[in-house]
């Protein structure tokens, strides 16, 4: 795990789900994943929102030409534990396919301007993953 995302995390745990600087004004969750090669845990911070009763995350990887490593994950196993707040639960993780797909990406644009600019240097679609509580 890089040393940028782990200081995230540390922060994100130690004040109940919120941090500062860059991520200030956005929401994030804790994601946790099965390596879909390696088989062990990775847990990444993203930015989030609610839609109705499901979160969506976008598999932006800051515009890089390919997908990150966790989507990878969640294709493999959709099943995931997420760290919302002070809250911990699992989750059914489901890629979401059009028109849905860019309703959310807007709705994640008008939240965080960078994802606009995620979305021009691509050169790819980018995944939009909403996460469904699993009872």
């Amino acid at each position: 795990m890089s040393e940028f995302n782990q200081k995230i995390i540390e922060e994100f745990r130690a004040n109940n789900g919120k941090v500062g600087g860059f991520f200030a004004k956005n929401t994030l969750l804790l994601l946790h994943t099965t390596g879909a090669k390696s088989g062990k845990e990775r847990v990444n911070p993203l930015v989030t929102f609610e839609d109705g009763d499901r979160l969506v995350i976008v598999a932006s990887k800051g515009g890089a030409p390919s997908h990150p490593d966790w989507y990878y994950n969640i294709v493999a196993d959709p099943i995931v534990s997420v760290e919302y707040g002070t809250d911990k639960f699992q989750a059914r993780a489901s890629v979401t396919s059009e028109p849905e797909r860019t309703r959310l990406y807007e709705q994640m644009e008008g939240k965080m301007a960078s994802f606009t600019e995620y979305k021009e240097k691509a050169g790819r679609v980018i995944p939009v993953v909403t996460l469904s509580r699993v009872s």
